[in-house]
Parts: structure tokens; sequence; C-alpha cells
């Protein structure tokens, strides 16, 4: 259907450009006439409409039940860039509440007075609601600050390589808190086996009270994870936590200790302050008032993802 757009609006250039009169009106009397198109076409949608309904009572009346695709494990380092630790307050909106609730969850004791396990707490949502966003928010809290004297950052993103999880880790504890701490051995971390480097890892978390970080989570495998984990586990003091986000509702099933943080959409005027943010210079939408309509029906076919308003706002 595509196709046949694509064929019209090329057919109506090439007779603008080059037709005779003659081929303009045969061109009109023809089935390609606007008219005859537009209703040819309009036909088109309205069964191709009726087959989608069609395969969705299907899906009901087999009982069948909707899957998370994005969780198959695949390599995404063309598709995902790798993320970082660093926002500005000023530019997250709409999310004070989500912060307050995830820090209120990582300053509580671990479950069952159990001083040496490590609590995991997943912030879940689609692609575009802003996950990594949030957990920056949280991540640079003044309380966190005080609450936690190691701070790490870990994008996993790509396929769940443990060598390289942990030399990540290691290169965040160093920018951290140990950048005087022989510089000349980070280079040479390639180079160890994997033994090397959870000694190294052990003697970077030792008695130290820390927050990581896993942003991006696709992996599904469970014993990758216990892998990172229990080498994680070793060195944590009491009260070390770890910020996992994902899209995957059975990752943060897998990998969270403390039931999932659901994160969900802005709200419409939320979205309405984050779209004049990216679309105007401050206070430059008051000078264009017949844009202020159409921006506003812009954000409500965004549904609340932040992705969406602040590209289609930029």
């Amino acid at each position: 259907m595509l196709d046949e757009f694509e064929c019209k609006r090329q057919r109506k250039q090439v007779v603008k450009a080059h037709g005779t009169t003659k081929d303009k009106v045969s061109h009109f009397l023809s089935t390609s006439n606007p008219l005859v198109f537009r209703y040819k076409m309009a036909q088109q949608i309205k069964d191709i409409s009726m087959r989608l309904d069609k395969v969705a009572a299907d899906r009901h009346k087999f009982g069948l039940q909707p899957i998370d695709v994005d969780t198959r494990v695949v390599h995404r380092r063309e598709m995902r860039e790798t993320t970082h630790s660093h926002v500005n307050d000023s530019d997250v909106i709409g999310r004070e509440q989500d912060k307050g609730e995830i820090i209120e969850l990582l300053m509580q004791q671990n479950p069952n007075d159990d001083h040496k396990s490590l609590s995991v707490i997943p912030i879940v949502g689609m692609g575009g609601l802003g996950k990594t966003t949030l957990a920056k928010f949280v991540f640079n809290d003044k309380g966190i600050n005080k609450c936690f004297p190691l701070k790490m950052w870990v994008c996993v993103s790509d396929d769940f390589d443990l060598k390289q999880l942990i030399i990540k880790i290691i290169n965040s504890a160093d920018d951290s808190v140990f950048l005087a701490d022989a510089p000349d051995r980070q280079k040479n971390l390639n180079k160890m086996d994997l033994e090397q480097l959870q000694n190294q890892l052990r003697n970077k978390l030792a008695d130290q009270k820390f927050l990581l970080v896993l942003d991006d989570v696709w992996n599904e495998d469970r014993v990758k994870w216990v892998g990172l984990r229990n080498l994680i586990h070793v060195g944590a003091a009491a009260g070390s936590k770890i910020l996992v986000t994902t899209r995957s509702h059975s990752i943060a099933s897998m990998m969270g200790t403390a039931s999932s943080h659901i994160l969900q959409g802005l709200s419409l005027e939320d979205s309405w302050s984050l779209f004049v943010r990216w679309a105007f210079n401050e206070g430059e939408e008051e000078n264009y008032p017949q844009l202020i309509n159409i921006g506003r029906e812009i954000v409500k076919k965004c549904r609340g993802v932040p992705l969406a308003v602040r590209t289609l706002g930029s």
C-alpha cells in the first residue's frame, strides 16, 4: 500500500514536470484521478484494519498471551549508545515522586534484617520511558552521595560478558574514589584472567558500602547473573545496593530482591512542559499562540513517553 502511495507521488511529479495538457486531462480521467485514488486507498486501509481486528480477536479466542520479544539475547552495540551517570536535575521533569520512592528503597535496611544480603532494586519500563534518566536522577542525589561512599555506574547493554562487566565495575570504582591508585594497572585489565580480575574487584569493594547501577540489562541467563552477583557479593559491606534498569519483567524478577519499580508515562501536563522545553527557547512559546494547540495535540499522541515528546519537540 505504501508502494502505491509512493508510485502515485512520483507519477504526479512526472506528469506535472513533463506532461502535455492532453496527458494531464487523461491522468485526471483515469483511475489515477486523486478522488478515485483516495477512495481506493481508503478501502485498502479499512480492509487492513479489519484483518488486524481479526488477528486480535483470534488471540483471545485461542487464549494466546503476549510476550516481550525484546528479551531475546542479541548484540545491541550499534543500536544502543553507552550511557553515563551525569544529568542536570533541571532537565528531569515529572519524576520527583519516582525518585523519592526509589531513594526510600535504597535507604531501607536489607530484607529480613540480613546485613550480609545484597539488595537489588529493578526499574522496569518500555523503551523511551526514561529509566536511565531516572537512575541518573537518583544516582546524583545529595542524600545518596552521603549514604553510599562508593558509587559505580555500568552500562550493560550488550551481551552479558562477565569479564567485561567486572572490568567496567573496577574502572567505575577507580573513577569514583581510587584515582590515585595505580593507574598503570588499569591498562592491563584486559590481559588479566577471571581469577585475577575477581581479586581486583574484591579489593575495590572490600568493606565499602556501595551503590552499583547496572543500566540497560537485556540478558536473561540466570547462570551469568548469579556468577556476577556472587563476585560482587563477596566484597559488599552491609547496606550495599544494586539498582538495575531493564525493559524486561522477567529479568527484573530474576535479578531483583525487592519489588520492581514499574515506571509509568508522564502526565499530560508534565509531557507538555517537556515538549515546550525542547520545542522553544525559554519563554518563546508565548510568541506563537497558533502553535500551542498544535503542540498539545502532538503531546497527546506521545502517550507520556518522554523520548517521543523530546524527539518531536526538538
